[in-house]
């Protein structure tokens, strides 16, 4: 077809794990009391990160009671292990599996490092990591940077490895321990781990080498797996209606199969332009609820729309992707 694919040429191809609560309004199979004090599901998930060339696209889902603990090792290997299986064979060495404190456990860590894929995830401050702090010198910290690679006010790194004490065990090796400071924003609900006014947070990564701002910077990108789900729910994950557990592990399945026919429409027809990066809500109001008719003429294929439709040249420019989808 002659389209880009979104997975780089080189550089790392990123996986983010994530899980979200979907809540249930009667009883049904598995659902529970949830951790948020809710009562339903808690499915765990994975996308693969297209970065700042586009959005994302599910790679594996699983779906969970509500009182399924997050940083459940089993059940994070088991999608991590499902969403690289979905990746093509010659880009998974470069994998880069991203999560918060629920993929920051042991098991999966291990795993990882077996598989020899790299990681960048959310530790807990356990009193190891909190006495690394302390011994921190204050020289040591450098200024963070924002998303365009500039210095950020208020918030500063620093690589924590070399002052871990020797209680921090468990742990595979060449796993690097990094933290950031920032303060808080004013009327930020204040932590009990804030410390000293710095608000604290720390992450582990096996990636050698790098700036520890990029390194930072790279992991704090893994919010835009936050957009990814409520994606999801724009797809029909706001809600299981089915009875059956097993009926709701195929809708799951189907949700994501919605959203990843809307993440490829884009990518093949709307390369180039700002509906590239839209989410489902104004996918269906700009393009999806729009009348056309699919013309073919001269050997090519070309969607008709309304006159004075504002992106009407814009998906008319994706003929060639029509063409072949048609």
């Amino acid at each position: 077809m002659g389209h880009r694919s979104p997975v780089a040429e080189d550089g790392p191809v990123i996986v983010d794990v994530d899980a979200t609560i979907v809540p249930a309004h009667s009883d049904k199979e598995g659902a529970t009391p949830t951790f948020k004090r809710t009562f339903g599901f808690h499915p765990l998930l994975a996308f693969v990160d297209h970065g700042v060339d586009g959005t994302g696209e599910p790679l594996a889902g699983l779906l969970r009671e509500g009182r399924a603990n997050a940083n459940d090792a089993a059940d994070q290997v088991t999608v991590v292990d499902a969403a690289i299986a979905q990746l093509p064979e010659q880009v998974r060495d470069r994998v880069l599996v991203r999560g918060d404190t629920g993929s920051g456990v042991q098991g999966l860590l291990h795993h990882l490092t077996n598989l020899g894929v790299q990681y960048s995830v959310r530790v807990y401050g356990r009193q190891p990591v909190l006495d690394a702090l302390a011994a921190v010198p204050r020289c040591a910290w450098r200024a963070a940077i924002d998303v365009d690679g500039d210095p950020r006010e208020g918030a500063q790194v620093v690589e924590l490895t070399r002052h871990l004490p020797d209680t921090f065990v468990g742990w595979p090796a060449g796993m690097r321990v990094m933290a950031r400071r920032e303060r808080p924003h004013p009327g930020a609900q204040l932590r009990i781990t804030d410390d000293d006014g710095w608000r604290i947070t720390c992450f582990a990564t096996n990636t050698r080498g790098g700036q520890i701002a990029d390194l930072e910077r790279r992991h704090r990108q893994r919010a835009r797996a936050e957009d990814r789900i409520r994606g999801l729910k724009d797809c029909g994950l706001r809600n299981l209606p089915l009875h059956e557990f097993t009926k709701n592990v195929i809708w799951l399945e189907l949700v994501q199969l919605a959203a990843e026919l809307l993440v490829w429409t884009q990518t093949l027809a709307f390369t180039g332009s700002i509906a590239r990066f839209w989410e489902p809500k104004r996918l269906r109001l700009r393009i999806l609820h729009v009348a056309g008719r699919l013309i073919l003429t001269a050997r090519r294929c070309w969607l008709r729309l309304p006159r004075g439709w504002p992106w009407r040249d814009l998906v008319v420019s994706g003929h060639n992707a029509l063409h072949a989808l048609s």
